[in-house]
């Protein structure tokens, strides 16, 4: 018996990379899967329904179930269409893991409002869609008395909670992705279901565009291998993590990171309206030593990859 042995899973973007890697695990540990990849280049150009065939064919070769989906989930119909397939093939679902992405990297004055709304639309609308046609079926199930457990897994971005140069419309749509993960966590406690985030670490097209060729380290461990990601997305669909929601965590090869959003780390106060002058004097206060300008600690993938900056 797998940990997911009888789930139902919709795994967008699953066609390469990431959500390829999540899909057969998923299979491995007994879920019968949608997965959902329109098949285009990095930059979102293009379709090709093989990318999420060849995956559907790998599970099913293996003795799994699974089907393909080759619809654009940034768009009403695709992603209501690929939780209609799961519903209308097995009857259930029980969790979502959302992958789907593009980039469009350019420097911001650089960057076009074409560039910022294509890469938004494919990553944050992306993954509303997906999660609120989800939400509905699952609120609806919990209402109408039927015991419920979903899960999904939304796959945010260390650009985008910690920040990456020339990356302001992806990491906007991934910092975007990790307070959406958080709201939708409250907002769906009471009908059992969780939601968690995963910022991963790993070679894909989209980190080796950005980054260029991430070699394979000669350890005997690829640490950047993007099967890596899988098992963490595995055990927050289950029921073993119930209990965990609303959670933001960095994967990447055998380091499991948890992180922690924006949290107050000092204040200053007054009985009344501060003046600009007010502010002035007292603000050193406010840092306390700390740096005033912002500058991100090295990330685990920059430190791996032998990344600069």
């Amino acid at each position: 018996m797998g940990m997911l042995e009888g789930k139902v899973a919709v795994i967008t973007g699953a066609g390469r990379g990431i959500g390829r890697g999540e899909a057969l695990l998923f299979a491995k540990e007994g879920a019968r899967l949608v997965v959902n990849d329109l098949g285009g280049e990095w930059d979102g150009t293009g379709s090709d329904p093989r990318a999420a065939s060849q995956v559907v064919e790998e599970i099913v070769a293996a003795g799994g179930e699974a089907v393909s989906h080759f619809e654009d989930i940034s768009e009403v119909e695709g992603a209501n269409s690929a939780i209609r397939l799961a519903l209308d093939t097995w009857g259930r679902l029980d969790a979502v893991v959302n992958n789907a992405g593009i980039l469009r990297d350019r420097m911001v004055f650089n960057m076009s409002a074409e560039e910022w709304d294509a890469v938004i639309k494919v990553h944050l609308r992306g993954h509303f869609l997906v999660t609120q046609r989800a939400c509905s079926y699952w609120r609806d199930l919990a209402k109408s008395g039927e015991p419920t457990r979903g899960a999904i897994v939304n796959t945010s971005s260390t650009s985008g909670i910690l920040g990456n140069p020339g990356q302001a419309n992806y990491g906007a749509a991934k910092a975007g992705i990790a307070a959406f993960s958080c709201i939708v966590a409250m907002e769906m406690a009471r009908y059992g279901v969780t939601v968690n985030a995963i910022a991963p670490g790993a070679r894909t097209r989209m980190t080796e565009k950005t980054f260029g060729d991430l070699a394979v380290s000669d350890d005997g461990f690829d640490t950047l291998a993007p099967e890596n990601v899988a098992p963490l997305a595995a055990y927050l669909a289950s029921d073993q993590a119930a209990h965990i929601t609303g959670q933001m965590f960095y994967v990447q090869g055998g380091l499991v990171q948890l992180y922690q959003g924006w949290t107050p780390v000092s204040e200053i106060s007054k009985g009344e309206r501060w003046t600009p002058n007010e502010l002035s004097a007292r603000m050193g206060e406010l840092f306390g030593g700390r740096p005033t300008s912002y500058s991100p600690q090295r990330s685990a993938f920059r430190r791996s990859a032998g990344i600069g900056g």
